[in-house]
C-alpha cells in the first residue's frame, strides 16, 4: 500500500521522502540558440550531468532509503495506469497546447505507459524519429513543481512558457498517483492552476508562484519571495488561502529584485540547523532592494527592512549567517552565482551544495562544520567506516561541472514531501 503521507513542517527535519529527476534525453537536444528561450544558461554534455546526479541521489538514498528517493517519470509512468479518463484528458491537453495534429490522441493511447511517460517529458518518440515538442530541461529542478506545507501540497504556477508543460505532468500526477489519493480526498491539494480559484488580479497581473520561492520556516511561519518568477499577486493569493485554511499562522513576503540572478529566494537563502542559514549578504543581510511583510492569520501585518531582521526578531535571536563567499565581493556575487547559497538540509546540520565554491566552504569550516567530497562518503559508507545516522555537522559536496550549468543548486533538485 502506498504511503500517503505529506508532511513538511520545517526546512531542516529529517527528510523522509524526496521526489526528483534524473536529467533526461531531451537537455541533450538543446542548441545554444535556443537555450536562453528554454531557460538554461548554458548547453550541457548529458552524460557527466547524469553522472553527477546520480551521485546526488545515491547520497539522498543512502540518507533516506532507495524506496523513497521518488522519480518524477517513474511516478508518471504509474499515473498514466492509474486513470483512464485521466489519462485521456491528459493526452487531449498536451495535443492541443502543444498543437499536435490530432492523430496524436490515437498514437499517445496506443502507447505503452513507460513509452508515454517519457515522450511527454523529452518530447521525443524515438520509435518514429519525431520530435514533436520541446524538451522541459528544468524538470530537473523539482522544487518549482509543487511544494508541500505542513499536511497540504501546493501545485505551483510556471512564471515562463518554457515550464508550462511541467505543471500539466505535475498537475496529472498529483491528481492520479495513488501517493496523494488520500490528500486529494481530503482537500488538502491547492492547485495555483485553477483560473476560476485564482484568477488574475484586477489589474491583469497572472498568478505564478514557482517553489523555489517557497520556504516552510517552521509549522507557523511560510516564506514566500516576491521574485522574477513569483508574482506579487501570486503571493497574496497563496497568503489568502493558506491563512483562511489554517494551513500556517504567518506567510512572509520577501521582495527580492527581479533579476536572474536572484531568480527564486532559494538562490540567495537556504536554512542548514536549527539557527544556522546561508545567505547572500547584500540582500538577506543589508536588505539591499529588498523589504519583508509578516501577513498573519488575525489580519494584521509587520514589516521588516531585511530577511535578518525578521527572523532574528520573529523566528530566534540565536540565528547566525553563513554567507556565500564570506561576505567579500567579488566572491559572495561568484560564488552566489554558482548556487553557494542553495543547499538542502537531509536533516539538521548535514546538507548538501556544489563543490565549487571554495570561500563559501571555509565560511562553513569556520562555522563548525565538515565539508566532505560526496563520493569520498559514499565510499566510506561502502566500506563500513562510517553509517549515514553517525553524519552531524556536515556540508557534503556534489560534483557540479555540468550540473551548475543549468543554473540550480540541490535546493532546487528536490521536492520534499515529507520530512521528520
Amino acid at each position: 500500500m502506498p504511503n500517503n503521507k505529506l508532511q513538511v513542517g520545517s526546512e531542516i527535519g529529517p527528510l523522509k521522502r524526496v521526489i526528483v529527476h534524473r536529467p533526461d534525453d531531451g537537455i541533450s537536444r538543446i542548441s545554444p540558440k535556443r537555450a536562453e528561450e528554454l531557460l538554461f544558461d548554458d548547453i550541457v554534455y548529458l552524460t557527466y550531468m547524469q553522472q553527477e546526479h546520480d551521485v546526488f541521489t545515491a547520497v539522498l538514498k543512502q540518507f533516506v532509503g532507495e524506496e523513497n528517493v521518488l522519480e518524477t517519470e517513474t511516478l508518471l509512468c504509474q499515473a498514466l495506469g492509474e486513470d483512464a479518463e485521466s489519462k485521456k484528458e491528459m493526452i487531449d491537453m498536451i495535443v492541443d497546447y502543444e498543437e499536435l495534429p490530432t492523430s496524436f490522441r490515437e498514437t499517445f493511447q496506443q502507447m505503452s505507459d513507460e513509452e508515454l511517460a517519457h515522450v511527454l517529458i523529452t518530447g521525443y518518440y524515438e520509435k518514429e524519429d519525431y520530435i514533436l515538442f520541446d524538451p522541459i530541461p528544468n524538470f530537473i529542478f523539482t522544487r518549482d513543481i509543487a511544494v508541500v506545507i505542513n499536511d497540504h501540497i501546493v501545485v505551483t504556477k510556471a512564471a515562463k512558457e518554457a515550464r508550462f508543460r511541467e505543471n500539466f505532468i505535475t498537475r496529472f500526477i498529483i491528481w492520479a498517483h495513488p501517493i496523494f489519493k488520500e490528500p486529494k480526498a481530503q482537500g488538502r491539494i491547492i492547485n495555483l492552476n485553477k483560473v476560476d480559484l485564482f484568477p488574475p488580479s484586477k489589474r491583469g497581473e497572472m498568478i505564478s508562484v514557482e517553489g523555489g520561492d517557497v520556504m516552510v520556516i517552521n509549522k507557523d511561519y511560510v516564506l514566500i519571495g516576491c521574485s522574477e518568477r513569483t508574482t506579487e499577486h501570486g503571493v497574496r493569493s497563496l497568503a489568502r488561502v493558506l491563512l483562511d485554511k489554517g494551513v500556517v499562522k504567518n506567510v512572509v513576503q520577501v521582495n527580492i529584485p527581479q533579476d536572474r540572478s536572484y531568480m527564486h529566494i532559494d538562490t540567495i537563502f537556504t536554512q542548514i540547523n536549527h539557527y544556522d542559514f546561508v545567505a547572500f549578504k547584500p540582500i538577506i543581510i543589508d536588505g539591499l532592494s529588498s523589504t519583508v511583510e509578516v501577513m498573519r492569520a488575525e489580519g494584521s501585518s509587520a514589516f521588516y527592512p531585511s530577511v535578518k531582521e525578521f527572523l532574528l526578531a520573529e523566528i530566534s535571536p540565536k540565528i547566525k549567517f553563513i554567507l556565500s563567499g564570506k561576505g567579500e565581493s567579488p566572491y559572495q556575487e561568484r560564488e552566489q552565482w554558482t548556487d553557494g547559497c542553495n543547499l538542502v538540509a537531509i536533516k539538521p546540520g548535514v546538507a548538501l551544495t556544489y563543490d565549487r565554491n571554495p570561500r563559501t566552504e571555509e565560511a562553513f569550516e569556520e562555522a563548525g562544520y565538515r565539508v566532505v567530497d560526496a563520493r569520498d562518503l559514499l565510499k566510506a559508507f561502502e566500506d563500513g567506516i562510517i553509517e549515514p545516522s553517525e553524519v552531524k555537522n556536515t556540508i557534503i559536496t556534489l560534483p557540479s561541472h555540468e550540473l551548475s550549468r543549468a543554473r540550480g543548486g540541490s535546493h532546487c533538485m528536490t521536492c520534499p514531501i515529507e520530512r521528520g
